[in-house]
């Protein structure tokens, strides 16, 4: 708005101004502006006098205080704005999940039943897509170049192996594996050789010779029976620690490396685990008592724990949050191996204590 449009009218001189504005009013006097124009004093512009009628307000008039403004509608009632409470919600697609979940479970019961080597050839399939997830992810967020080809070849060796020839055979299988690995990096550029060699080693024992375990497990005589067992007091640890937790998880078990998981959630994982182990141990397992069960679920509760956290630090570290997009509602093989892995060795070794290998 310019200058003009807040310019007074002339006033006049004489009784009928004073008339008009009252005997006790002092006439403000006509001061000309910086350009030259009448205006009033100083102080009345500066108060941005405005004329009404023609007659300009008083100088000694005090400005009127702005009209507050109502509030809003939803002022009054402050507790109307407020959004409501959410409800807890699962983090992936249960619907995919659970049909992903028991069409795997359908195919490694039918394979333990048919023959055990078909299932042997499904701990290896299951290897190299593990070990091809968790190389992509490595080159793609860190730039390390873990050679591929000689840990898929040397990790379905080791699997392999360990079926046939035990843990001896799986030994051996592994440290050829990271030869191999030492011998397929020497063919690129010395730059990073050390970085690339060390996430190798540490794929080949990650991935294929956790595994390995489930593949001796099932040479016992009642192998289908304890890899059943094994596969069962996985499921059952991470199904009671969902359960839980998400009814009554309140304190965090690990906020900076897992925050959805919650020390309430560990306790379900350990009383579910320990439940399905004496009731495996006592009616699966040939020689097995259910206080053994007891003792095997709550191993698997806490190492089925530990690898999910372990594998949780993985992926934080490098910046994502599934290790691939193969299981709708899972995420990748990895994701799903993450606690199986650490459990195997756990549950083949107290299965020899408590009942032997054969």
């Amino acid at each position: 708005m310019n200058d003009s449009s807040w310019q007074p009218e002339p006033v006049p001189a004489g009784p009928a101004y004073d008339a008009q504005v009252g005997p006790h009013t002092r006439p403000m006097p006509i001061v000309p502006d910086a350009a030259g124009r009448d205006f009033d004093d100083r102080e009345a512009r500066d108060r941005g006098a405005a004329s009404d009628g023609g007659f300009p307000f008083r100088a000694d008039t005090p400005p009127q205080e702005p009209m507050p403004s109502p509030p809003p509608p939803h002022a009054e009632h402050p507790q109307d704005s407020s959004p409501p409470p959410q409800k807890k919600r699962a983090g992936r697609d249960l619907r995919a999940a659970i049909g992903v979940g028991v069409g795997l479970g359908a195919v490694i019961f039918a394979s333990l039943l048919i023959v055990k080597a078909v299932f042997v050839g499904v701990v290896v399939v299951a290897v190299v897509v593990g070990l091809w997830e968790l190389t992509s992810r490595l080159q793609e967020q860190k730039g390390i170049k873990a050679p591929l080809v000689p840990l898929a070849v040397g990790g379905a060796a080791m699997v392999i192996a360990g079926y046939v020839r035990g843990a001896e055979g799986a030994w051996v299988a592994m440290a050829l594996t990271v030869l191999a690995v030492l011998v397929w990096r020497m063919t690129e550029p010395p730059e990073d050789y050390l970085k690339d060699v060390t996430a190798g080693a540490f794929a080949a024992f990650y991935v294929p010779f956790l595994a390995t375990f489930v593949a001796m497990l099932l040479t016992a005589d009642d192998g289908p029976q304890r890899v059943i067992t094994f596969l069962l007091l996985t499921v059952v640890s991470d199904t009671g620690a969902y359960a839980v937790g998400w009814r009554f998880g309140k304190t965090k078990l690990a906020p900076r490396i897992s925050p959805g998981k919650t020390r309430e959630g560990l306790f379900g994982a350990v009383a579910f685990a320990m439940v399905a182990g004496a009731l495996c141990m006592e009616f699966l397992i040939d020689g097995g008592a259910w206080w053994q069960g007891l003792l095997l679920g709550l191993a698997v509760a806490v190492s089925a724990t530990l690898g999910d956290l372990g594998e949780s630090m993985i992926k934080r570290d490098l910046g994502i949050k599934d290790m691939g997009t193969l299981l709708p509602g899972h995420g990748g093989i990895m994701d799903r191996l993450d606690s199986l892995l650490p459990t195997a060795p756990v549950v083949w070794l107290l299965l020899a204590a408590f009942v032997g290998t054969g």
